[in-house]
């Protein structure tokens, strides 16, 4: 989004939080020491101290805010989008804070006192984030610093582009109309706007309308048109903003980035890289390893089961592709009886599938086969939570039949998924599965890891598809 258009909206948002901020914290600070609604349970700390504390506070959520965009949104989104903005803001802000406290030991403030503050925050926020929203809406019905858009192009690639502008009020962006190739469109009403004209009526339209800014979005069929277009705006003074026709193209994270002064339009890449690699590698280490520890008698008592019931080997390898198509071996306790595919070859288990053995059967419907991938998250194979692994003869298969199959290793391969904790695992739909894997990569966060960690824990690990 071309958010340096949208400064008007920030500055607001960047003045109404910051007195958000300073009134919770001295309200906070009245709530708990001056009310005195629970007394202190000693001396009563000087003003002092929390007065020049809010200078560092305001630091964290300034940065949360803005660096991070937590409490960024647009202003057409709901007043529950807004609260639960709010909300996100001064829980991460508060949580640093602690974090950054834990190492000042000298310096101690009442817990209580943190408690209230991030209650009134939350709520302060909220109506901080109402009142820009309105101030800035009130100023752009009045014309204060709002552009005037001309789209070129009124095919599939232009309407996009009016739809995504429109969406961004806060932008100060206003469509005028569209251009289109066509004469039997013109007149034509297409998300809400006129189609003003043809191409090479462009300079009567600007004029006619005061045109501030022009988007071109001409499909690729009729680039060979762009070079006319834009020698006839040698004598107007409106900014050009070009619209390539590749959104079809464009996965997982696109964007545009910068070679030494070379734009290059980059069309896929994984969201993985410098400190995301490290966060989640650290997570992934800490949370196996616990998970191993603590499943370990679990692990244990169900070894002994697998071996009373039938010889063979406890733990069942099986080639896997991950991560940018490396093939890896993934462990599980072994659920079949041995020699399981040899007349079938490879096949997904079934349901009621004959070659499970009795506690193969419980293992399977509980998950509990998968507790040895512990072990491949651990030594870096696959992660927690990705697009569950597939072997490699099915990806030969699906890749050539299913649109951006591949695009799901572009992501290490987890242990859970997106997919999975809305229940698209087993013999289920691959193209839903694909969508939510494709899903899970473009909005991939640590807290989108613990929050489906959280809804595989929370859901159990048993499921009808399990089989």
């Amino acid at each position: 989004m071309i958010r340096k258009h949208g400064q008007l909206y920030l500055t607001a948002l960047f003045c109404f939080d910051g007195l958000a901020v300073t009134l919770a914290w001295w309200f906070s600070y009245l709530i708990r020491f001056k009310l005195e609604l629970i007394a202190p349970s000693g001396l009563i700390p000087g003003e002092n101290l929390y007065l020049i504390s809010i200078v560092p506070i305001w630091l964290v959520f300034f940065v949360n805010g803005r660096v991070f965009g937590f409490s960024y949104q647009s202003i057409k989104q709901s007043p529950l989008d807004h609260f639960f903005s709010s909300l996100r803001l001064s829980t991460v802000s508060i949580l640093i804070l602690m974090a950054i406290t834990f190492f000042f030991r000298e310096i101690t403030f009442s817990r209580l006192l943190v408690v209230y503050f991030w209650g009134i925050t939350t709520i302060l926020l909220f109506f901080s984030h109402q009142l820009a929203s309105l101030l800035v809406k009130e100023m752009y019905l009045r014309g204060v610093n709002l552009k005037k858009v001309l789209v070129v192009g009124a095919g599939e690639l232009g309407q996009k582009v009016a739809q995504r502008l429109d969406k961004h009020p806060e932008i100060g962006f206003s469509i005028v109309g569209f251009l289109s190739s066509s004469a039997e469109q013109t007149g034509e009403v297409l998300q809400n706007h006129k189609v003003l004209g043809m191409y090479d009526e462009m300079v009567r339209v600007i004029r006619e309308n005061e045109v501030d800014q022009l988007f071109i979005a001409l499909p690729l069929k009729e680039n060979d048109r762009l070079e006319k277009i834009l020698s006839s705006m040698g004598e107007e003074t409106v900014d050009i903003k070009l619209v390539p026709d590749l959104l079809r193209y464009m996965d997982l994270h696109s964007g545009v980035e910068e070679l030494d002064g070379i734009p290059l339009i980059n069309l896929s890449e994984s969201p993985l890289y410098g400190w995301n690699i490290i966060l989640k590698r650290a997570s992934d280490i800490v949370l196996s390893f616990l998970a191993i520890v603590i499943t370990f008698p679990i692990m244990l008592i169900l070894s002994v089961i697998i071996k009373l019931e039938s010889s063979g080997p406890l733990i069942y390898r099986q080639e896997r592709m991950g991560l940018d198509g490396n093939v890896f071996w993934m462990y599980k306790f072994r659920s079949m009886k041995i020699a399981a595919e040899d007349q079938s070859g490879p096949v997904w288990a079934k349901e009621n599938d004959d070659r499970r053995t009795r506690i193969g059967t419980i293992l399977r419907t509980t998950s509990l086969d998968e507790l040895p991938q512990f072990y491949n998250v651990l030594i870096g194979q696959m992660s927690l939570v990705g697009p569950r692994p597939e072997r490699p003869v099915f990806v030969d298969e699906f890749k050539k039949s299913i649109p951006f199959y591949m695009l799901r290793l572009k992501m290490k391969a987890g242990l859970t998924g997106w997919a999975q904790v809305n229940g698209w695992r087993g013999n289920t739909s691959l193209e839903k599965r694909i969508e939510f894997d494709l899903y899970y990569i473009k909005n991939w966060s640590l807290l989108f890891d613990l929050k489906i960690l959280f809804m595989t824990l929370w859901k159990g690990l048993i499921n009808r598809h399990a089989y």
